[in-house]
């Protein structure tokens, strides 16, 4: 009896989050690289908004913590230490 040959498993490198192909050539980009460019983004387009007048910070930091709260029971992330039931 033959047996069947097992198949590989697909190897994926720890931590990458998205294969993004540009003129042909794949671009592994990890969850990190991923989380920075949109911190990096959101920081910019903050300040433009402030420094042309159409956003408050002080307002946006209070909608931001709405949000957090509104997301997160307690404003603790699902995955915290703390137990929390949703």
């Amino acid at each position: 009896m033959f047996k069947r040959k097992p198949k590989e498993a697909k190897k994926k490198t720890p931590g990458s989050g998205i294969v993004m192909v540009k003129n042909g050539v794949k671009h592994e980009i990890s969850f990190e690289e991923l989380a920075l460019s949109n911190t990096l983004s959101l920081e910019a387009l903050v300040r433009v908004l402030s420094r042309n007048g159409n956003v408050d910070p002080g307002e946006l930091l209070q909608e931001m913590e709405k949000v957090k709260d509104e997301r997160f029971r307690d404003g603790l992330p699902p995955d915290s230490d703390q137990d929390v039931t949703h």
